[in-house]
């Protein structure tokens, strides 16, 4: 059953006994369903965890004001305050492994462990680049010579997925995202990090998370999973469950 979290702003679906003692953040364009599989499996071991539908997806409203990661790591601080006095668990899937990078960096005392997946948590240089078509619509609207509409409709045609289904504050939001890197949280962090990723993962590679372990100062493991990709919540929630168990004992 949902339940609403930080005066509305969140809405999740706890799993178990109390206290909660994990709190799973889903990727971009998705739910905290996506972790009910792992969550129920803990709630059978008698672990209590919380999946949160982060703002603008699911049952949670979009934010009132638009920004990155950083914005909803430092809203996230209510509802983890409201859930439970002990430290806990995070685990985080792509865009809601940003999140949960962040608030660890800046809340240490109230994160017990880290387990990401399919996290994009250091820029490369090795991204798609802008078609030219695009660049030079850019370029002509950066000296005026294009109107903002039809800007709109270069970034329609040629932005991903992502950004054509995404609209108002959460096309902000997208953009604030996806120009984030997280070299400076990762340094910060004090809890120890289970990285468990899809071998076939695509968004953040196995070797895109490898070089984000060179800016960690904790203890950490990473392991790949053989065929699975981006979707590890949903198609290996079981390895997942197996990341959240080896962090609390």
């Amino acid at each position: 059953m949902l339940r609403a979290y930080g005066g509305g702003k969140y809405f999740g679906e706890p799993y178990g006994p109390s206290p909660i003692r994990v709190v799973f953040l889903h990727g971009w364009a998705r739910q905290g369903r996506d972790f009910a599989h792992a969550a129920q499996q803990l709630a059978s071991a008698g672990i209590g965890s919380l999946t949160l539908d982060l703002p603008g997806f699911g049952s949670s409203p979009a934010p009132t004001v638009a920004g990155g990661a950083r914005l909803y790591a430092h809203d996230l601080l209510a509802p983890i305050q409201e859930i439970t006095d002990l430290p806990v668990v995070l685990v985080g899937h792509s865009f809601g492994g940003k999140v949960a990078t962040v608030f660890a960096a800046n809340q240490p005392t109230l994160v017990k462990a880290l387990v990401l997946t399919g996290v994009p948590l250091v820029r490369t240089d090795g991204g798609a680049r802008p078609t030219l078509a695009f660049r030079v619509i850019r370029g002509l609207r950066a000296k005026g010579l294009v109107s903002e509409r039809r800007m709109d409709a270069a970034r329609q045609r040629y932005g991903s997925s992502d950004y054509r289904n995404s609209s108002g504050v959460m096309r902000d939001v997208l953009v604030a995202v996806v120009n984030e890197s997280y070299e400076e949280e990762l340094g910060e962090i004090r809890a120890p990090i289970y990285m468990v990723w899809g071998a076939d993962e695509t968004v953040a590679s196995v070797a895109d998370a490898e070089r984000a372990t060179k800016y960690l100062r904790v203890p950490y493991s990473l392991r790949a999973v053989p065929g699975v990709g981006h979707f590890l919540p949903v198609e290996a929630p079981s390895e997942l469950v197996a990341s959240v168990l080896e962090a609390l004992a």
